[in-house]
């Protein structure tokens, strides 16, 4: 059976083209996926951007968020059955989900929310895990007390979107989020954000409020531009995490008259390195899939495309590069 995906072109890789291939054959952990729905995300058009600058040798898959039915499975997996609708991140080694059909290891794979569509529920996996693993693996703000400030700059997106209710039903800490427009300071204060602060000047900001110091930060976009400012704002012994990678040397003398910690946040990094632990990955999407069904939970879904094509997903690649998205955008296929 040949099934259908959308490619980067290797004599063209700024576009897209339409390929047939022959449906794969699942390893020992694989899912084989019928894919319903696929989101786009910030690393979908950062990939795209290295093949372009670096060219490829034969059409490339991508696409990792998705939501879809098991068609079959390898003879290692537990915890699912043909027919089970689930959804996933994906693993940014393998073909990706702008296809009809795609293989993934079932440790990264989670029981789909029963509550959501197939796009509602294909625009959160790769988020609701960098959100997680940012907060609670990461930063650790279930330990914090309520005296705690958590600063989560980009709070519209779609990690920031998940991020405020995550922390808001896991902690006890006082969470501020940083949005420009007030439609989108609106958002985060509809998903629990205690304050919403322009992220233009945010000492300022903060101060109006008497707020110095931040004892945790999570930077969701634009660490360059950002780190100056969270060196000043981070407290004393405080925390700061991000998910962009850095462009430029970042200065850590502030951060070390502090005994300040940074860490990164890859999502990736479990599937990448097979890590022990990467069906943790599979458990934190089931529990996410609980707060959903039980209303604590909303899908950041913000925008939905109709259909596989290469016009599709270019529309969506358009969307995420526009710097705007409040939320996610979709394509159900």
């Amino acid at each position: 059976m040949s099934v259908k995906a959308i490619a980067v072109n290797p004599q063209d890789p700024k576009h897209f083209i339409e390929i047939s291939q022959q449906e794969p054959t699942p390893g020992d952990y694989d899912l084989l996926v019928e894919v319903k729905a696929a989101s786009v995300n910030p690393v979908d058009t950062k990939v795209h951007k290295g093949l372009v600058k670096n060219g490829l040798q034969e059409p490339r898959v991508l696409g990792w968020d998705a939501s879809g039915i098991v068609k079959a499975m390898g003879s290692r997996v537990t915890g699912f059955k043909a027919g089970d609708e689930v959804w996933y991140a994906g693993d940014i080694t393998r073909p990706g989900s702008n296809t009809t059909h795609q293989l993934i290891d079932a440790r990264i794979v989670g029981h789909k929310p029963r509550t959501l569509d197939w796009a509602a529920a294909a625009a959160l996996p790769l988020t609701a895990l960098t959100a997680w693993e940012g907060l609670f693996e990461r930063l650790n703000i279930q330990d914090a007390g309520a005296d705690k400030t958590l600063l989560i700059i980009g709070g519209a997106g779609g990690v920031g979107s998940l991020a405020i209710p995550f922390a808001k039903h896991h902690s006890n800490i006082r969470i501020i989020a940083t949005a420009s427009r007030e439609d989108s300071a609106q958002w985060c204060r509809d998903r629990g954000a205690d304050l919403v602060v322009n992220y233009k000047d945010l000492p300022g900001e903060l101060a109006k409020h008497d707020i110095t110091y931040v004892d945790y930060i999570f930077i969701l976009n634009d660490t360059d531009g950002h780190w100056a400012t969270v060196s000043k704002l981070i407290a004393p012994q405080g925390h700061i995490c991000t998910i962009v990678e850095n462009e430029h040397p970042l200065d850590q003398n502030e951060l070390k008259l502090k005994s300040a910690a940074l860490h990164w946040e890859f999502m990736y990094t479990r599937s990448m390195y097979q890590t022990a632990d990467m069906a943790r990955q599979g458990e934190i999407l089931n529990a996410v899939a609980k707060l959903v069904d039980d209303g604590v939970v909303e899908s950041s879904l913000s925008k939905t495309l109709h259909g596989l094509s290469v016009e599709t997903l270019q529309q969506a690649h358009d969307a995420v590069l526009d710097g705007h998205m409040r939320g996610k955008v979709v394509i159900a296929y």
